[in-house]
């Protein structure tokens, strides 16, 4: 007598898979894209040197916390408290001070290139205490210096944390929404200083490459001498290209006239890989030598059957088992053996991987068995 059946099966190599039809457009994409890279402005592709944010940054007080602030554990808060009613007059015993109300933050901000005196930035603040949320707080007055110690801004204002803590009271319960400890004040701070910035250095403005390039930075030099008509810029190396400013000439025209110079930007053949995600991206430049491909997949059926054994009848000893059968099959797909010929491009890389019926770990594992055996010619990238 047949009791139950049960049956489990088990697929060998695959953990993750995407759907094939989603894959394969991800590859016809990119076979779509131009074979020599992108036509690119070089306000894109470049920056003016000198031309940069400087970071600033400050150590302030956040007042108006619900019970949500630093506890009198946190020394340093308690001490910045003192200090700052000594400053306004008031002489408090430390031991008197209890700042549940008050947390100790360090705010940080990015200064513009240009900003002129007055103009307003926004600020980060983050807690360095032991406060457990800053909603609702004011950050007071906080001067912001950069590395040479001197103070270019003044930032004060109402934190936005983006978020919320709600608290079930006695039952210990509570929601969190985002990252309450970190916040920031829009347009909280107010420029006081000035940062001079070098753009021309003897007579010659130069510009860097985002991505440097030997190719690239021949290319944007040799675009810059034709608009321009004479030989004004060289590229100095991989990522620099110098242009030569004529005495009296205008800067702002003249950078804005290359900024939106095209440029066809070079790259290096490559194919990014991130194991956790699946996730494929290759180059257009990548190319294969000849190889040959056959990828099969393994599967291993466990079937197992429960019976009863029953006794005879009127036995009486005899009592009733229940045995167990199981049985184990292995199953491999017949692929068929694809070969990509010397020089392929993705295109015959896709239409080589289609008829194999590959999936994205599939595909990954082919990869890297290709650059192993030398027939990837392009950088392969493990994330």
């Amino acid at each position: 007598m047949q009791m139950t059946q049960t049956a489990a099966r088990v697929r060998v190599p695959h953990a993750l898979e995407w759907p094939r039809t989603l894959l394969l457009g991800v590859l016809a994409l990119l076979v779509a894209l131009p074979a020599h890279g992108a036509d690119v402005r070089v306000k894109d592709m470049a920056r003016i040197q000198g031309v940069r944010d400087n970071e600033l940054f400050g150590y302030g007080l956040i007042i108006g916390l619900n019970g949500t602030g630093d506890s009198t554990q946190t020394v340093f808060t308690v001490q910045s408290v003192v200090n700052m009613l000594q400053r306004l007059g008031v002489n408090v015993p430390r031991s008197q001070i209890t700042v549940k109300n008050v947390a100790a933050v360090v705010v940080t901000a990015k200064l513009p290139p240009f900003a002129k005196p007055g103009t307003t930035v926004d600020v980060q603040v983050s807690s360095m205490g032991d406060a457990t949320t800053l909603q609702g707080g004011v950050l007071l007055m906080t001067p912001l210096q950069a590395a040479d110690g001197k103070v270019y801004a003044v930032a004060q204002g109402a934190i936005s944390i983006g978020g919320f803590v709600a608290s079930g009271g006695a039952a210990g319960n509570s929601v969190t929404k985002n990252h309450p400890t970190a916040g920031r004040v829009p347009n909280g701070a107010i420029i006081e200083r000035e940062v001079p910035m070098a753009v021309v250095e003897n007579q010659t403005l130069a510009m860097s490459l985002n991505n440097p390039d030997f190719t690239t930075a021949g290319r944007l030099a040799d675009v810059v001498n034709s608009a321009f008509g004479e030989a004004r810029a060289r590229a100095e190396d991989a990522a620099t290209i110098r242009v030569a400013v004529r005495p009296g000439e205008e800067l702002v025209p003249l950078i804005a006239r290359l900024e939106s110079l095209r440029v066809v930007v070079d790259q290096v053949a490559k194919v990014v890989i991130n194991e956790r995600t699946g996730t494929i991206i290759m180059g257009s430049d990548v190319r294969l030598s000849t190889v040959a491909i056959a990828h099969g997949n393994l599967s291993v059926q466990i079937k197992t059957d429960y019976n009863a054994s029953q006794p005879a009848p009127f036995a009486n000893k005899g009592r009733t088992v229940v045995t167990p059968q199981t049985d184990v099959g292995v199953k491999e797909d017949r692929n068929r053996l694809s070969v990509i010929p010397e020089g392929a491009s993705i295109g015959d890389l896709v239409q080589g991987l289609n008829a194999l019926g590959v999936t994205s770990r599939d595909l990954i594992s082919i990869l890297q068995a290709i650059k192993q055996a030398g027939g990837l010619q392009a950088e392969l990238e493990i994330l």
